[in-house]
Formats: structure tokens, C-alpha cells, sequence
């Protein structure tokens, strides 16, 4: 074992027995349009869930309208939450049919069906015009924007990392989360841009509708370009080995990659809320808690955001030098030390303490992001690695991140602590440096497997 702090992983595949296995390195060319096609997909899915986040207050009162705000804001994170309850379904979904026919035909649904759904909540009619009904239109837009986004992210990382050369799989897959970064940047921008060109009450009325149909031009370019590419060489080379065996069912996917799944998900449960805490709640805490101006919030978020899409090649880079295992441990040590302290430095209420603030809960959180982007690929074989990954991935984000702005609101109004979320943050963040600590291997420089059932080494 080596002495210093940081050992670096060794990646030298033209000697290394462990990568004896890995498919040819593809064209550079062809990586930058897989690298495009992700990128592009997944910044519709986040984008919805950006614009849902930043316009809560204006949603809220459109189809939630109450004489007490938080009342509303609960009941409009409530559906915001419900629709993280679909995501594990459309995990095991399209997981199980991405892990059979393969990941491009299944990107090029899941995109599809993420426009339809985030462009549809922009033409709802309201309370007002529709009643109760409304509400429930809402909520199965919502439903369906969750099931499709299930399939989406896991998917898109998978894709990449099974075209991207061994040494450099993070840095690759870490334009995922840039994308979900800039999403949320572009979506904060936009609503930063409209909420000073706009009354209050024409963005109340149609100026958050906007930013929703945002999507359809954006899910088109999308569209385009999944429809032109071509299905993963390494997906590809799994059939070729397994022609005589069946695909794994559901049920032996569970059984064979339970343990796995649950200590992934004992790091993506922090990735899952440390991103909404960062990227969502931030924003209502600013507005409704703090009493920043939302346009002054939403250009702070804007800030934070655009610096932490331009940091994810950068620490993608760290991962595939230093190994995944220490840059979950940076994350997770990061986000249990600095959470309480930037919630205290931004309650200081100017536009300079709130982005200090986001600063310094956003270096943990896009740790986490970007190593979780090449994890879910490193930690399963080949022939189960969508369907696993979905489920781990989605299941998680559905307790911890979906749940993390409605949480969020009740802690403060519950406990009349502004630090509340904070603290729930800090103790996750603790429990996750254990898990990686003491339970995950290092997968950085491994080969991927391709059957579950012909195991590789494991590097430590």
C-alpha cells in the first residue's frame, strides 16, 4: 500500500491482465456524439425538475392556493415527491428491457416521453379553470415525467461508460452531471431573466408556463441525435458471449446484486439529497426563509450552478487518478462538515452571503454527482447493469431526493430552526463516509464485468 495521502489508481491497460477483456477503444469522434446524445437527454429530464423546483411558489398558488404559503408549498413538493415514486418504477422497466434489447432504443423513448410529460405541465389550466382537477392533471404529468425519467439518467451514464476507454470512464461520464447542472443553471438563468422583465403577476400567471415549454425544443434536438447513434460496443460484446444463455429476470437480478445495490445506495442516498437540498430547496429557503428577492436567489442559484456544471470534468478527472473510493469520502466528509455552516452564512440575506452558501454545499454535492455517474456502471455486470442500476438509483432518489424539498420545508416550519435541513444533511453525510469507508471496494481501472456470474478481482 502506498504511503502517500492520494495514491493514484494505476491504468495501464496495454500491460494490465485485469483489463484483458475490454472491448476496442472507440473513435474519438464517435465518443463526442455518445457524450453529446447524454448530455442532451438528460438535461431535459433535469431541466423539469429544475424549473418545478425554482417556480414552487408561483405553482403553489396556480394550483395549491392557500391563505398560509407553507400549506401550499407543502402540497406542491408533496407531488413533487410522488412523481420520485414512479422513478423506481420506471427503473425496473425500462432497466429490464435496456438490459435486453439495448440502451439506445430505450434513450430515444425515454427522452420522448420526458418532453411530452415537462411540456404538459406548462399548458395545465388552473385551480381557478379547473378545480381539484387541476391539481390531479398535475400530479399524472408528473407521474408520467417520473416513470419516463426512471430509465433516463441510469441509461445515459451506462451508455457512456461502456464506450469510454477504462482509464478515463469519469471523465467521460461525467458530462451527466454537467448536464444535470446545467439544466438547473439554465432553468435559474431563464427564471432570474423573466422575473425582471415580468410583473409578479404575469409571472404568476404565464411566466413560469414558459420555462416548461422550454423543454420541447431542447427534447427535440435530443430526439435527433439518440435516433442517430449507434448501440454500446460493450452491450454489444455481451450478446456476442451469451447467445445461448437468457436474459436475467427481474427476480435474479435482486438476488444476485441486492448486496451491491444496497451499499451503492447507502452513497447515492447523500448524492440523492445533497443534490435537491443544493439545487431546489436552496432557492424556496432563500425566498421564503431568508427573504431574498427571488430573482436575487434565483441568479445566485444561476452563479453556484453554472460553476459547478464548469467543475464536474475536473473532479471526473480527480475520480479516475485518485479512485472513486476517496472521492466519495471527499463528498461525504465535505457535505457533513460545510452544510451547517453555509446555511448559516446564508441566512446572512445578501446576494453575496447566499452564493457563498451554495459555494460550499455545491463542492460536496457535485463530488457526489460525478462519481455516482461512473459508480452505477462500475459496480454491476454487463447483462443486469441497467436494471440494476435503475433500481438502486431510482429507489434511492425516491426516499432521499424526491422527499428532500417537502422534508426541508417541514423541518423549518416544524422545529422554527433555519439550520434544520442542515443537520439532516450532515447526518446522512456521516452515515454515507461509513458505508464508502468500510464497504465498497475501489473500482476505478477495473474492467467491466459482463455476466454476474464470472466475477473479476476486485483492486483495493
Amino acid at each position: 500500500m502506498s504511503h502517500q495521502p492520494f495514491p493514484t489508481v494505476q491504468q495501464t491497460p496495454e500491460h494490465d491482465p485485469y483489463l484483458s477483456h475490454e472491448t476496442e477503444e472507440v473513435p474519438p469522434s464517435q465518443l463526442r456524439r455518445v457524450v453529446g446524445a447524454s448530455f442532451a437527454g438528460t438535461m431535459v429530464e433535469w431541466f423539469d425538475f429544475a424549473v418545478y423546483g425554482y417556480m414552487a411558489v408561483h405553482i403553489s398558488n396556480t394550483f395549491f392556493p392557500s391563505e398560509n404559503q407553507t400549506a401550499g408549498l407543502l402540497g406542491t413538493f408533496a407531488v413533487f415527491a410522488v412523481a420520485f415514486a414512479l422513478r423506481p418504477l420506471g427503473g425496473i422497466f425500462f432497466g429490464a428491457l435496456g438490459d435486453r434489447i439495448g440502451r439506445k432504443r430505450i434513450l430515444v423513448v425515454t427522452v420522448t416521453l420526458m418532453t411530452v410529460s415537462t411540456a404538459a405541465i406548462g399548458l395545465i389550466p388552473g385551480y381557478d379553470t379547473l378545480g381539484v382537477a387541476s391539481a390531479v392533471l398535475l400530479l399524472l404529468a408528473r407521474c408520467l415525467q417520473g416513470f419516463s425519467a426512471g430509465g433516463e439518467y441510469a441509461g445515459a451514464t451506462i451508455y457512456i461508460v461502456e464506450h469510454a476507454p477504462a482509464a478515463h470512464r469519469n471523465r467521460f461520464s461525467s458530462a451527466t452531471s454537467a448536464a444535470t447542472f446545467a439544466s438547473f443553471a439554465l432553468a435559474a438563468g431563464l427564471g432570474a431573466v423573466l422575473g425582471a422583465i415580468l410583473s409578479e403577476d404575469a409571472m404568476g400567471s404565464w411566466g413560469w408556463r414558459a420555462l416548461f415549454l422550454v423543454s420541447v425544443p431542447l427534447g427535440l434536438v435530443a430526439f435527433y441525435i439518440r435516433t442517430k447513434m449507434d448501440e454500446s460496443p460493450e452491450f454489444q460484446a455481451m450478446l456476442k458471449e451469451s447467445s445461448s444463455r437468457p436474459a436475467p429476470r427481474l427476480g435474479e437480478v435482486f438476488r444476485s446484486q441486492w448486496l451491491s445495490m444496497l451499499k451503492l445506495g447507502g452513497f447515492i442516498m447523500l448524492t440523492a439529497l445533497s443534490f435537491y437540498i443544493y439545487s431546489t430547496y436552496m432557492a424556496t429557503f432563500l425566498t421564503s426563509v431568508v427573504g431574498l428577492q427571488e430573482t436575487t436567489a434565483l441568479l445566485s442559484s444561476l452563479v453556484s450552478l453554472t460553476l459547478a456544471g464548469a467543475a464536474t470534468p475536473l473532479i471526473g478527472r480527480m475520480s479516475d487518478k485518485f479512485g472513486r473510493k476517496r472521492t466519495m469520502q471527499f463528498s461525504a466528509a465535505t457535505l457533513a462538515l460545510l452544510t451547517i455552516p453555509a446555511y448559516l452564512i446564508a441566512q446572512q440575506a445578501t446576494f453575496g452571503s447566499a452564493l457563498i452558501g451554495q459555494i460550499m454545499i455545491g463542492v460536496g454535492a457535485v463530488a457526489a454527482n460525478v462519481v455516482t455517474s461512473v459508480m452505477m456502471s462500475e459496480m454491476f455486470s454487463t447483462d443486469m447493469r441497467y436494471s440494476a442500476s435503475g433500481i438502486c438509483y431510482n429507489i434511492t432518489y425516491a426516499i432521499f431526493g424526491g422527499t428532500a424539498p417537502y422534508l426541508a420545508t417541514w423541518l423549518v416550519s416544524t422545529t422554527n430552526s433555519a439550520v434544520s435541513p442542515a443537520i439532516y444533511v450532515s447526518i446522512v453525510a456521516a452515515i454515507s463516509l461509513v458505508v464508502v469507508s468500510f464497504y465498497i471496494d475501489e473500482t476505478a481501472g477495473r474492467p467491466l464485468q459482463r455476466h454476474h456470474d464470472q466475477p473479476l478481482p476486485v483492486r483495493h
